[in-house]
């Protein structure tokens, strides 16, 4: 089909009919007659569908005869053709009509004397499948006869009753031989294989009194795995921590159960060594000393002892017992590293960051640690560890791990359990730590709360504290934990150096 080109022609003005242009006509190409013999309609058919009309004349016209298929090959209508005078002769003879009852039908095909297929010149007939005659070795079926006996079968009735006697009891001699045979190789082995001879221990393992095992088995059973989480939330939180009371006061940190204490939908759940689990209720916390105590209903619970954190020495021996990564009542064992190190940890989430004088040891302590105990050689609680220095992000232990000692701890929780909160000490200045290469080393202030404790002692702007009662303080950190060794009310005295001169200034305490 040729493509019409669009008209370009302006409109001509006149009458309705002259303002349309004529459609222009088609080409209609030129049909090859082959195809028009191949895909043209049948002789006859002028529409799209028409009836098989026969020779005759149908609705007032004549209609010419339809051929259907085409004429079958003179080849194959020789071969499957009727034979010549066969024209009504069936195939089979109904069976039902026996051999010459209609008296003019030609005789069977076959007889019993006489087997088409046995004949090369035999026609070919259809007919259904041929009978079977009765056999009688089908399978299955016992042949008619008597049956043969076993010494029929194997011996051809040679041998005598007393010799197939004889011969059955060699027969189980001969098994029984060779299952004795088989047994002793078995039991003796190769030349690799044999008896072992073990020399086992007498005596059990030596657990003396003051053993990390011995201790370990003491103090576990005083140490719970706390677990905090939101019912239906996806994470929690998990610490540890350490029955100070009969009543079951726990004592842990206060990071530990942070989100309990922000939302009263946390639930927090205390699990003991022999798998009791119980619910937690808080009884207070202080974030400033990371120290929290919390509750739980259980009968005559296992109180640990409190020592003296005071009595440590530096390399005495620590056992850390908690639950880090989850892992419950595990025990770690070191030394005390350092006494009376100031430290500042936590921070996170937006809250401040903690200042605490801490024992350092090298007992392995992680995340999890946190809340539980560590004890000295005796079994008796020094700390509560708390935090870690670690390198790297898996936050690992490194052999430096810090906890609240006991002394300082006991006292927070005291005061938790009886008014749920603390009050602690306050001096009533801001202070950082003075510059490396400064002439003074210790806190330098930075500002003065109006009347409070400082600024009623007279103690300015940019001067540096150096002391604080008999402790020495090089830094921001030792100022804090130096003021809140001391109780509110309490004057003590503070000596600061001011334009290169010392001096000391008595300075009465606050609560913060």
């Amino acid at each position: 089909m040729t493509e019409q080109q669009p008209n370009t022609h302006p409109p001509q003005s006149g009458t309705a009919g002259e303002d349309r242009l004529a459609p222009r006509p088609l080409e209609r190409p030129a049909v090859d007659p082959a195809q028009a013999a191949t895909f043209g309609r049948p002789h006859g058919v002028d529409g799209a569908f028409d009836k098989l009309y026969t020779p005759g004349t149908t609705n007032g016209r004549t209609a010419p005869p339809v051929d259907l298929a085409p004429p079958t090959p003179e080849s194959l209508a020789e071969a499957f053709r009727r034979p010549p005078g066969t024209e009504g002769v069936v195939l089979e003879r109904p069976r039902e009509a026996p051999a010459g009852s209609d008296g003019g039908s030609e005789p069977p095909l076959w007889t019993e004397t006489s087997d088409p297929w046995r004949d090369p010149a035999a026609g070919a007939v259809l007919a259904g499948p041929a009978e079977q005659a009765e056999a009688e070795d089908k399978p299955g079926r016992r042949p008619a006869g008597a049956l043969l006996s076993l010494p029929e079968v194997l011996f051809g009735r040679r041998v005598q009753p007393k010799v197939l006697a004889l011969l059955g009891v060699a027969a189980l001699l001969v098994g029984a031989v060779g299952g004795l045979v088989g047994w002793w190789i078995a039991d003796t082995g190769s030349e690799l294989t044999g008896t072992a001879t073990i020399s086992e221990a007498e005596a059990a393992k030596e657990r003396p009194a003051g053993s990390v095992a011995n201790i370990a088995k003491r103090v576990s059973p005083a140490v719970v795995s706390l677990e905090v989480f939101k019912p239906g939330g996806n994470s929690g939180e998990e610490g540890s921590g350490v029955v100070i009371d009969p009543q079951g006061y726990v004592l842990t940190n206060e990071h530990v159960i942070s989100s309990a204490v922000a939302d009263k939908a946390v639930k927090i759940t205390a699990v003991f060594v022999d798998g009791t689990r119980t619910e937690a209720k808080v009884v207070g916390a202080d974030q400033k000393t990371d120290l929290a105590v919390v509750k739980v209903s259980v009968t005559n619970p296992t109180v640990l002892q409190i020592g003296k954190s005071a009595d440590l020495q530096v390399g005495d021996s620590v056992i850390a017992v908690g639950s880090p990564l989850a892992l419950q009542n595990s025990v770690t064992a070191g030394i005390v590293s350092a006494l009376n190190r100031p430290i500042t940890a936590g921070g996170d989430n937006g809250a401040p960051p903690v200042t605490y004088e801490a024992i350092q040891t090298d007992a392995a302590i992680n995340h999890g640690n946190s809340g539980g105990a560590l004890v000295d050689s005796t079994g008796a609680l020094v700390g509560i560890n708390s935090s870690i220095r670690s390198s790297g992000q898996d936050g690992g232990s490194i052999g430096i791990g810090f906890a609240i000692p006991s002394d300082y701890a006991i006292k927070i929780a005291k005061a938790l359990i009886k008014d749920g909160k603390v009050a602690h000490a306050d001096i009533g200045i801001n202070a950082s730590s003075t510059v490396a290469g400064s002439k003074t080393m210790g806190a330098q202030v930075k500002n003065v709360a109006p009347g409070g404790p400082a600024a009623n002692a007279g103690i300015k702007e940019g001067d540096v504290v150096t002391k604080i009662g008999g402790k020495l303080v090089r830094d921001s950190a030792e100022l804090t934990v130096a003021v809140r060794a001391h109780n509110v009310g309490e004057v003590v005295p503070v000596q600061v150096v001011r334009d290169g001169a010392s001096l000391v200034v008595d300075v009465t305490l606050a609560s913060d």
